[in-house]
């Protein structure tokens, strides 16, 4: 057998197209490890220090050999690794997984593997066929309602939404206030803001602003971030309705990772409402990812299939932005890119 530099086991500095075929195949199978890791609590039970495989199946209630392949598994992809064989470790990837910590992801993971309890969004990954052959969302087909009337129905699904949508939106709200200069607005309105951790976020950093978060009433019922930060007393809530009307006032409405959500006919019904909105020298702010034209590798394009399986929404490039705002008798004015996922497009009404 021919040694190869750097060793008889070295891989060749760029896979081969066999090697590209397979990882990305197979890559399924290592996403569902790190959800059940995460559902069984892993990184918290190593959170005081390494533990033996044999605890930590007994804590669990697991299947000891079949935990310790997926551990194994997961701790080759630098998800936990092994202090000596059969004892593991968190890694700083697996440290992310803990509940309780500022920079924790496990409710993000949580919400993606499996954010109902049964399936549903394993399921509709798994119907991705139909969904390539027909343009509907699997997530219809698999609960015969749409993803967002689910929610409304089902509260425990919902809550398990929430929680990971503001996994995700954490970090990206420190990316969006560092790459844009909001102190020139005197009023920033939050156009389906949730619970107000990017407005919290903006109100900290620029302390002569005042704001208003918009939601429907049971999402704004309790502005969790706002009250924790004690900017409640700079910032008028507001319940309603983003399709029917928003709020008048602002110097910029934010909209963050709410077009992507919903397909081209809404996004022009919700564009139009903020551009009624508007005064002549308002800004609105769409913060979604702004997916590179061709073939180049962007997070947003694996997003874009999971869009694609819940719901009619759809992540877009610079120039479907473009002409739906001019659509909405908006223009673009420019796209700035942020150190997440996320683009900041600014636009303002067309004369």
């Amino acid at each position: 057998m021919a040694q190869t530099k750097g060793g008889l086991n070295a891989r060749n500095s760029q896979p081969s197209p066999q090697q590209v075929i397979f990882e990305i195949a197979l890559n399924y199978l290592v996403s569902r490890c790190l959800h059940v890791a995460a559902e069984l609590g892993i990184a918290d039970l190593l959170k005081d220090g390494p533990k033996s495989i044999e605890d930590l199946a007994r804590v669990t209630g697991a299947h000891q050999p079949s935990l310790y392949r997926l551990l194994r598994t997961l701790a080759g992809h630098g998800v936990f690794a092994q202090e000596s064989p059969g004892r593991f470790k968190l890694t700083p990837a697996a440290a992310l997984l803990q509940t309780g910590t500022p920079d924790s992801l496990l409710n993000a993971v949580r919400m993606v593997g499996d954010m109902a309890g049964d399936g549903s969004w394993w399921n509709a990954v798994g119907n991705l066929r139909a969904d390539v052959l027909t343009g509907k969302p699997g997530f219809d087909r698999e609960h015969g309602m749409g993803f967002f009337e689910y929610l409304a129905e089902h509260s425990d699904a919902s809550t398990w939404f929430d929680r990971g949508l503001a996994n995700f939106a954490a970090p990206e709200n420190a990316t969006v206030v560092a790459a844009y200069d909001f102190a020139n607005f005197q009023r920033v309105v939050d156009v389906g803001g949730g619970q107000g951790g990017l407005l919290a976020e903006i109100l900290k950093a620029h302390p002569s602003l005042t704001g208003t978060l918009y939601d429907l009433p049971q999402v704004v019922r309790d502005p969790a971030f706002l009250k924790a930060f004690g900017l409640t007393d700079r910032c008028e809530i507001v319940g309603g309705n983003f399709f029917e009307s928003l709020p008048r006032g602002g110097d910029a409405y934010l909209l963050k990772r709410i077009l992507h959500d919903w397909g081209d006919q809404q996004c022009l019904d919700i564009l139009r409402r903020c551009r009624e909105a508007m005064s002549e020298k308002a800004r609105i702010l769409v913060l979604d990812a702004v997916l590179p034209a061709g073939d180049e590798p962007h997070p947003g394009k694996v997003l874009d299939i999971l869009l694609m399986l819940l719901s009619e929404g759809r992540e877009r490039t610079e120039q479907e932005f473009r002409e739906l705002f001019e659509r909405a008798g908006l223009e673009l004015t420019k796209v700035i890119p942020t150190q997440s996922v996320l683009s900041i497009v600014e636009g303002r009404r067309r004369a």
